[in-house]
């Protein structure tokens, strides 16, 4: 019996809740105002071109000691 139920609930109500959430994740992302949050997302493995990463950690600890 309580099967039942909760595949009845399962197959109507949770479908619906996952579909508005998958939709407002896509809304989110798609939003006019994240082309900013995306474009610096995406520029994260270019930031320390010029000078690796590694380098400026190495100056920093000698600093320290």
């Amino acid at each position: 019996m309580n099967y039942h139920i909760f595949r009845e609930i399962a197959d109507s109500w949770v479908l619906l809740a996952m579909f508005v959430f998958f939709v407002g994740a896509i809304a989110w992302a798609w939003r006019p105002g994240s082309r900013a949050t995306h474009k610096d997302a995406a520029d994260v493995p270019f930031r320390h071109e010029d000078a690796p990463a590694g380098e400026t950690n190495q100056m920093t600890s000698e600093a320290r000691t």
